[in-house]
């Protein structure tokens, strides 16, 4: 074989194998890089978080009951507190000196009525003195008629006998209106003695009010007035009527807001984790109390129904939740963060949440079949089909075929939502490969694409091949 030949043969094979090259990593060029991951069977926790401020169940603005200057207070802020404690003391000399007025008019009365009793039992002593002279008289009166029949008296003797008798009638009659008279007395003067009892009463009750006390045992949270200034009565929310605010700190809540695409849940009874920011690295067990069912606008707080304006903005829903084992280190108003365990689900079949992407089934299919590539026969027909495509959410699953990989799109249907992981209910089975990232990527990926796998970590700016 002359040199010519020899030169040409291996211009050729170089040439040849150029061109295989070439094209080798043409198609390495063509395939898509993606993040994968496999769906997996785990517990699956959903939580809901809310923020908002640690308040006791119970409180009250404890008032002003009388006018005047207050003379002692007992208490400061943070004190706390027992049923019945006396916590203030407003200026009482009024008060007191009406009360020892009355007391001296009550035991006058009772004075008069031990008098009135006294006469009464004279009174019914009389009557019995009346009652045996009238006897006596009888016996001479019916003594005096059988003597005066028989003629054996003289008339004038009878008529002293009759006359007697009729005197110590008389007498008798006399003596019971005078007892009956005394009976009287003596009910009037106790109706008077009752009466002055309850003026006392009342004016015990206005000497009281002059002492403000605990209601119940509580943390004295709020201490607005002080010694030496006057308070006035009645006056809700004003200045100088509110003497201190008690809380009962035995059941502590905190009153958090949610989202409301959160707060459809949310229900009575489920567990929640407290954090408070004060206490950091403690956690106080509580569950839910109560769920609002009043939208409140989240710039203002005020509820949707009370607002006048129509303006459309993010809301919240208020939630209670109720602490399990509330500790002394809690004050009313620490800001709070309470997360909410709506769902708890073990063994739970799993995929990262972003791998879901939302396509139409029938348009995969036929991107399945031919690599990724719409057929142009498809492409004009659908130029002028208006209609919208029936679109669903799914995953990409990884297919290896004659020794390439490639992504199929697989509708699924999911349930709970936790923080990064979603429930597959149906389309998957435990050990399937998917599609998880990158977010560029998913977005414009198709069924019937070749991919090679890139599970390392996303560089801020780098770019995806596609």
């Amino acid at each position: 074989m002359s040199a010519k030949k020899i030169i040409l043969v291996v211009v050729v094979v170089l040439v040849l194998a150029g061109i295989v090259i070439g094209t080798v990593v043409h198609n390495r060029a063509n395939v898509t890089k993606v993040a994968t991951g496999k769906a997996v069977h785990q517990d699956l926790v959903s939580i809901v978080s809310g923020t908002g401020q640690i308040k006791p169940k119970t409180y009250v603005n404890v008032g002003a009951t009388a006018f005047g200057r207050i003379t002692h207070l007992y208490v400061k802020e943070g004190d706390h507190v027992k049923k019945g404690e006396v916590l203030a003391q407003v200026e009482n000399v009024q008060p007191t000196a009406t009360v020892a007025a009355q007391q001296a008019a009550i035991a006058s009365s009772k004075t008069d009525v031990a008098s009135f009793l006294a006469a009464e039992k004279t009174a019914e002593a009389n009557v019995s003195q009346a009652k045996a002279d009238l006897e006596q008289k009888d016996l001479d009166f019916v003594r005096a008629q059988a003597l005066y029949k028989d003629q054996l008296i003289a008339k004038q003797d009878f008529d002293s006998k009759k006359a007697a008798y009729d005197m110590a009638v008389a007498t008798l009659a006399q003596r019971q209106a005078a007892l009956t008279q005394s009976i009287a007395q003596t009910q009037s003067q106790r109706a008077h003695v009752n009466q002055a009892e309850a003026s006392q009463r009342s004016n015990y009750d206005a000497l009281d009010k002059t002492i403000s006390r605990a209601p119940f045992d509580a943390l004295v949270t709020n201490v607005p007035v002080r010694e030496g200034e006057t308070v006035v009565v009645g006056i809700q929310n004003a200045e100088g009527s509110t003497l201190m605010t008690l809380a009962d700190m035995s059941v502590i809540t905190a009153e958090v807001k949610v989202d409301e695409t959160d707060i459809v849940n949310v229900a009575l009874n489920q567990p929640v984790d407290v954090t408070v920011d004060a206490l950091p690295g403690k956690v106080f067990k509580g569950h839910v109390t109560e769920v609002g069912d009043q939208a409140l606008l989240r710039t203002t707080g005020i509820a949707t129904s009370q607002s006048t304006t129509g303006t459309e903005e993010a809301k919240d829903f208020k939630v209670i939740v109720t602490l399990d084992n509330p500790s002394d280190e809690l004050r009313p108003g620490l800001s709070a963060t309470a997360k909410i365990t709506t769902a708890n689900i073990p063994n739970a079949l799993t995929i990262p949440i972003q791998a879901l992407v939302q396509r139409d089934p029938a348009a995969e299919k036929l991107l399945e079949k031919n690599n990724g590539k719409m057929p142009t026969s498809v492409v004009n027909a659908s130029t002028s089909d208006t209609s919208k495509p029936q679109v669903v959410q799914g995953v990409y699953v990884l297919r290896e075929e004659h020794k390439r990989l490639r992504v199929v799109f697989v509708p699924v249907t999911t349930g709970v939502s936790g923080a990064t992981d979603i429930q597959v209910l149906s389309g998957l089975k435990a050990g399937d490969e998917i599609v998880t990232g990158r977010y560029k990527v998913l977005r414009t990926l198709k069924s019937g694409t070749t991919v090679k796998r890139d599970n390392t970590p996303e560089v801020a700016g780098a770019t995806d091949n596609s």
